[in-house]
């Protein structure tokens, strides 16, 4: 079963969340790589991958000792089409999106 779109919005609402994503876009990464560009712990970083985990934004395989993530490309598809319902946002424009959410006063701040 694919997760509610309210636990992937969850997930996307963090903007560390949404860069790992990014970055993933071009390879999987070795979580220590995935690590590196931002200034927290490994254990940060490993709660927010669980969090994308969780969400089925990304899967985490062991390979040896090393633990690598990749970006799961479907994972977004259901929110996708619900964003693309109103029209003015491209397929997966997160960015925009959140631009909308808090002209129209729905920030998560607002609950």
């Amino acid at each position: 079963m694919a997760p509610s779109l309210d636990i992937v919005f969850a997930a996307l609402a963090d903007p560390t969340r949404r860069r790992i994503l990014s970055m993933l876009l071009e390879d999987d990464m070795a979580v220590t790589d995935v690590a590196a560009p931002f200034d927290m712990s490994l254990a940060a970083i490993s709660k927010h991958l669980g969090i994308l985990a969780g969400a089925g934004l990304i899967s985490q395989e062991k390979r040896g000792r090393v633990k690598w993530c990749a970006l799961e490309p479907d994972a977004l598809r259901e929110a996708s089409i619900w964003m693309q319902g109103f029209g003015q946002f491209e397929a997966v424009n997160l960015d925009a999106f959140e631009r909308f959410l808090r002209h129209e006063g729905l920030s998560r701040e607002d609950g």
